[in-house]
């Protein structure tokens, strides 16, 4: 996309009331070149908007992580997915070291980190909780935990996984919660599948923060209106954009 585009978008978020702006690249690692210029220049726009700047890109060298901080960039995610036991059952592109590779480049380089997992992958209960032990053996907690609900899709692999039951989400927000507490965990791939009682019960053990917007990288997500008209009937009020970071 070009970074007229992207910023244009970006405007529009902010508009809507969204604090930090996310940006994913479908790069198994960055390469340096033109079009990791045009993500930092993506990223000096985001926070001259006044928002939060979060990229997904794939692996990151130690000097691309700092010419990412340099640029601005809020926080980087990078998610481990599943528990390391159950990992290669679902990856091949990388190892789950070279996951944790990354974020150690990202911590280094003083950047925030984002990243959480999928459930629903045919993983058991047990791998669940590894991988959220993974996360809160970091030496610093990540900043932000987003939790996914796998959304099968058609002519994958995992098509034919059976939907995550409602229980099992919330039980992995409120664990994520309890073992991460300055978290931002935040309700993630899924909703599209979830009805209001179901994401306000996650809400409930949790989750504070909603990913909105028209698509999370490959699958559908709430219109902005529905999250809106959702959080107006709980009561609940958005938080204002923070300029400190």
């Amino acid at each position: 996309m070009a970074v007229p585009e992207v910023l244009a978008a970006a405007t529009q978020a902010r508009q809507a009331g969204a604090t930090r702006f996310c940006m994913g690249a479908a790069w198994r690692e960055v390469k340096d070149g033109p079009q990791f210029d045009s993500v930092l220049e993506m990223v000096r726009g985001v926070r001259a908007l006044g928002m939060e700047a979060c990229a997904t890109l794939g692996m990151l060298s130690a000097s691309q992580a700092k010419r990412l901080r340099e640029a601005g960039l809020s926080a980087y995610n990078h998610n481990l997915d599943t528990s390391p036991e159950h990992y290669g059952d679902i990856i091949s592109t990388r190892t789950f070291d070279d996951r944790l590779r990354t974020l150690d480049r990202v911590r280094d380089a003083g950047i925030s980190v984002c990243c959480g997992g999928i459930i629903g992958m045919g993983e058991s209960v047990d791998d669940r909780c590894n991988l959220l032990r993974t996360l809160a053996n970091q030496e610093v907690h990540p900043e932000s935990v987003p939790i996914n609900a796998l959304v099968p899709v058609e002519g994958t692999p995992l098509a034919e996984q059976h939907r995550v039951e409602t229980v099992d989400m919330v039980r992995t927000i409120a664990t994520a919660r309890l073992l991460m507490p300055q978290a931002m965990v935040r309700l993630s791939a899924g909703r599209m599948q979830m009805n209001e009682e179901a994401q306000l019960l996650c809400m409930l053990a949790g989750a504070n923060s909603l990913f909105f917007g028209e698509k999370l990288l490959t699958t559908g997500n709430p219109e902005y209106t529905q999250d809106m008209a959702l959080l107006e009937k709980a009561g609940i009020r958005p938080l204002e954009p923070r300029q400190d970071r």
